[in-house]
């Protein structure tokens, strides 16, 4: 059961940060009012939403396993309180940090209509940092950190998420002239 565990927290990881990119590559891109290529601008925030979603499904599953899997000996204060873990304190740390800021980003998702368009804004932008963090976590942490699928797989997330943002930018300066 030990490999089980080990692999599914591994690839849920993965597949997390997959999703994660796909959804802020998506956010960055359709955020600039323009239609992205033939698709409808409500398939593009199912879309963004949607892998969003599923990421943090992922992310969550990402966590229990590894809590659960003796091999990783991950602790509970580990996934609450970034930085104070014993194994690679700080890559471990910004894989927490990046599940904190992910978790502020959907419970104010979630409680919208509570929290106002400007309140859910302001914390929906901690996406911007919560990419990063985790995308720096699968780079640090873990058996498979220097394997080069998941190097070429980490950069093809990067190239994702900054032709979003030149893409973005791009048409934010054509505007502007």
């Amino acid at each position: 059961m030990t490999d089980a565990l080990w692999y599914l927290g591994r690839g849920t990881g993965v597949m997390a940060l997959v999703l994660l990119t796909i959804s802020v590559a998506l956010g960055v891109a359709a955020r600039s009012g323009e239609p992205l290529g033939p698709l409808p601008r409500f398939a593009v925030t199912a879309v963004h939403r949607n892998s969003g979603l599923i990421a943090s499904v992922l992310l969550v599953g990402h966590v229990v396993t590894l809590l659960l899997d003796p091999y990783a000996q991950l602790k509970l204060i580990d996934v609450l309180v970034p930085f104070l873990g014993t194994a690679e304190p700080f890559w471990l740390g910004l894989g927490t940090l990046g599940l904190d800021l992910l978790l502020a980003v959907v419970v104010t998702s979630l409680l919208r209509m509570r929290v106002g368009v400007r309140g859910w804004r302001a914390v929906h932008w901690v996406s911007y940092a919560a990419w990063p963090v985790s995308l720096l976590h699968t780079l640090g942490m873990g058996t498979d950190a220097a394997t080069p699928w998941l190097l070429a797989l980490s950069v093809l997330c990067f190239v994702a998420v900054a032709a979003a943002a030149v893409y973005r930018l791009t048409l934010r300066a054509e505007v502007s002239r």
